[in-house]
């Protein structure tokens, strides 16, 4: 009966765990430790709700070397995508953003990837962030900005201009800006910025940064880039940063000395973007941690937010998304027209830990549980029993203990009794003194005593006794196994349909 109590206690303590780490970890942005920056409370309707996403970095064959369509990578895929889907559905989309925004790397290996597998990550990515549904509440209102992993950089562009065709046929313009209540939103391709001015894509997006400067009289802008903007080596990032901070590195071909990687915008071109397009605030992605630094531009201070990735399995402990708000009205600082507010996702690897140290727990208690479990009531029985014996006659009972003898004997848990059998008296002649009581024994009796302790004890046995005990013992241990393996079973028979259907309804379009 104890036994089935443990498993059912288990069964409870496994199904709420599971329940905590797949639905209701997820549910806890939305209804306790994010909203809205505080302004919006006030008036929702006067600002345009954005929600901003960053480097979601879908992993494929290039992310851990592993074989194409290996089931490794299935999983690791699986695992990775469910976690950005849950992400989306019920963290993301409880705040009913008005407009939803991607800061690139939407993909891994985007450059490399063939035309198939390009758009069997495109395909996922829909699904993960249910990109058609997106649409239709946010009436076609969601902007992607390419990231280094979608297209490549310069380098990469001159030798396969195909790149650029898929991704802007998939994703739209690489340069654009719109509008959002009263706030305009740039964004540039980044990758392009730092190539040969002669280059075609970098002559392009610097003509799109040109023409957009020369408008004076426009509203507050945010500019958008994928790449950070320069910054000195060990800037600090602020305290809501979890890993170190990345210095400047830049990787250029031996050819033509052509971009093929780098953490930040050189400082020529920071200067040159932040000049032309005086932007009150600057979001960008690509270092998979929060970063927030201030830049000191001609026209004042312009703080720029980095958002960490969205993914739990691109080096970032504490993955994220951000609110942010545009105003509808006009201020007269233009700083104020847009908010912003980070908000943190759940630590998936914590919870993954968690269930190792369950299940460990676990099985280290069935193991060690007693057989007849804590059972007090027992031990209460024994207490009063023994109460209640010292206020009866004890004269019987002393010459029963008196007329007896005890034999050890080991039980199959290798546990020892003391069994109460009648003494055979023997008449004997002796002069030997013989008193009632504990205080003489016979000196034959004595000797009897001695030599059962003697015989029952391991140490001192004649090797009948020992193996008896070795096999008590392996037969103990052989019960304890298999309570283990029938109370893991059941255990096991009723979680795991929950687990797999937490998984599949997540996963499955609603």
């Amino acid at each position: 009966m104890m036994i089935s109590n443990l498993t059912v206690f288990f069964c409870l303590i496994w199904a709420l765990t599971l329940l905590s780490g797949e639905k209701f970890a997820f549910w806890l942005p939305s209804y306790w430790t994010c909203s809205w920056p505080m302004a919006t409370i006030d008036n929702p309707g006067d600002y345009v709700k954005i929600a901003v996403i960053a480097d979601p970095q879908l992993m494929d064959r290039t992310s851990l070397n592993l074989a194409p369509k290996s089931l490794a990578l299935e999983i690791v895929q699986f695992y990775t995508d469910i976690f950005m889907r849950r992400a989306m559905l019920a963290s993301i989309m409880p705040f009913k953003p008005d407009l939803v925004l991607f800061l690139g790397d939407h993909f891994d290996g985007g450059p490399v990837l063939s035309d198939e597998e390009w758009q069997d990550s495109l395909n996922r990515f829909r699904h993960i962030f249910d990109i058609m549904a997106l649409e239709k509440v946010t009436n076609n209102q969601v902007y992607f900005l390419s990231g280094n992993h979608d297209i490549g950089y310069a380098a990469y562009h001159s030798r396969k201009p195909e790149v650029i065709n898929r991704y802007e046929k998939a994703f739209g313009s690489r340069n654009y800006h719109f509008g959002a209540g009263e706030v305009e939103f740039v964004a540039v391709d980044a990758q392009t910025l730092d190539g040969h001015p002669q280059q075609k894509q970098t002559f392009a997006s610097w003509t799109f940064v040109n023409n957009v400067s020369r408008d004076s009289l426009s509203p507050p802008r945010v500019l958008l880039t994928h790449i950070p903007l320069y910054r000195p080596d060990s800037t600090s990032c602020g305290s809501k940063r979890s890993s170190p901070i990345i210095n400047q590195r830049i990787s250029r071909t031996t050819r033509d000395d052509e971009i093929m990687y780098q953490n930040y915008l050189t400082e020529e071109t920071t200067n040159k973007l932040l000049d032309s397009i005086k932007p009150v605030l600057v979001l960008s992605g690509h270092d998979h941690d929060q970063c927030t630094v201030t830049h000191i531009a001609k026209h004042g201070a312009v703080v720029e937010q980095t958002l960490g990735t969205v993914s739990w399995q691109q080096g970032n402990l504490y993955p994220s998304f951000m609110l942010l708000t545009a105003s509808k009205h006009t201020f007269s600082n233009a700083s104020d027209a847009v908010s912003t507010r980070l908000c943190l996702l759940p630590a998936q690897i914590f919870i993954y830990i968690w269930y190792i140290l369950l299940f460990v727990v676990t099985l280290v208690v069935i193991l060690v549980w007693p057989t007849n479990g804590l059972n007090i009531d027992l031990h209460i029985s024994e207490n009063m029993r023994n109460m209640l014996g010292v206020f009866k006659s004890n004269t019987k009972e002393k010459d029963e203990d008196e007329n007896c003898e005890y034999e050890m004997v080991w039980d199959a848990e290798g546990s020892m009794h003391l069994i109460k059998k009648p003494l055979k008296i023997v008449p004997s002649h002796s002069n030997e003194r013989v008193e009632r009581g504990n205080a003489t024994m016979r000196s034959a009796a004595k000797k009897q005593v001695m030599q059962e302790i003697n015989v029952s004890m391991p140490q001192g046995a004649s090797g009948q006794l020992g193996p008896v005990k070795t096999k008590s013992n392996v037969r103990f241990v052989i019960r304890r196994l298999v309570r283990v393996f029938q109370v893991l079973s059941v255990v096991a028979a009723v979680n795991v349909p929950i687990y797999i259907m937490l998984l599949f309804t997540d996963w499955i379009d609603k």
